[in-house]
């Protein structure tokens, strides 16, 4: 299958970033699911069975910590039994997001909440153990998730949350038209991707060291989108993505991008490689 456009790598400037001493990402991996590849990117084998990721990422800011989705949730079994049958999937769960927090004696009033990548279920059913947390979404993806068929899980696991609703400045950031800062010193910054749901975002993060991270959720669902250049298959564009010539150009974007940064799609297990973990020595030296 023919790949897509190679774009040409992006030469100009990063954007200018400030981020404090004390910013780190962590992962909290939640389970997994089975997807074939053929599935998953144009050009992959049905033999070739890949365990897609349920996580979420952590943020540690001075300013009050984030957490990038929830993953599973003590009730993905039912989560799950929501789903129309044509996708559910054999699944493995581990450990919630808040489980994994209260073990390591993580200060709960230090989130200021948990910001969806977009809110299909393997991204938002974690939120069923995290009551009171609020939910940061921009209005394109509140929308999304009040009525589209695939935001029945939200709409189960949502209630209780305070949503705080956040916009896009036209700010350009990494070919991106808009952005949003989220601390204002350029270490956390949303973009608007829009073609998977109607309000997905990317968030990028710049490390103290200078490492940058792109937490790209489900622009490709495994890296091979990346580095084969290839978007999902033609009746999984169909099925899946809401503007599938925008995932398409969004893609090209981040492929401009692939030598400058780590590029986490949420569901590519070995795109979290590096990130570590939470543990109770790192909540104590954050107090």
């Amino acid at each position: 299958m023919p790949s897509l456009t190679e774009p040409a790598a992006w030469t100009q400037p990063l954007p200018e970033a400030h981020p404090p001493a004390d910013l780190a990402i962590y992962h909290l991996p939640t389970g997994t699911y089975e997807t074939r590849a053929a599935l998953a990117f144009r050009g992959g084998s049905f033999r070739d069975v890949r365990h897609f990721a349920a996580s979420s990422i952590l943020v540690r800011h001075p300013d009050g910590d984030l957490l990038i989705d929830a993953g599973f949730g003590a009730g993905v079994a039912d989560h799950v039994a929501m789903l129309p049958r044509l996708v559910r999937a054999p699944y493995r769960a581990g450990r919630t997001v808040a489980d994994q927090l209260d073990a390591v004696g993580y200060p709960r009033d230090r989130l200021r909440g948990v910001l969806l990548t977009h809110s299909h279920w393997d991204h938002a059913s974690g939120l069923d153990s995290l009551p009171g947390t609020p939910i940061w979404m921009n209005k394109g993806e509140r929308g999304y998730a009040a009525a589209d068929p695939d935001g029945t899980v939200y709409r189960h696991v949502s209630p209780g949350h305070e949503i705080r609703e956040y916009g896009f400045d036209e700010v350009p950031y990494l070919g991106f038209p808009s952005s949003h800062d989220v601390y204002g010193d350029g270490s956390v910054v949303l973009v608007l991707a829009a073609g998977h749901t109607t309000g997905s975002v990317i968030v990028f993060v710049t490390l103290p060291s200078g490492g940058r991270y792109a937490f790209i959720g489900d622009l490709t669902w495994q890296l091979d989108g990346i580095r084969r250049r290839v978007d999902r298959p033609w009746l999984l564009r169909k099925l899946a993505d809401s503007d599938p010539a925008q995932v398409r150009q969004d893609l090209l974007r981040m492929v401009a991008l692939e030598h400058l940064m780590q590029i986490v799609p949420a569901h590519d297990l070995g795109a979290y490689d590096g990130i570590p973990l939470l543990t109770a020595d790192a909540v104590a030296r954050a107090r």
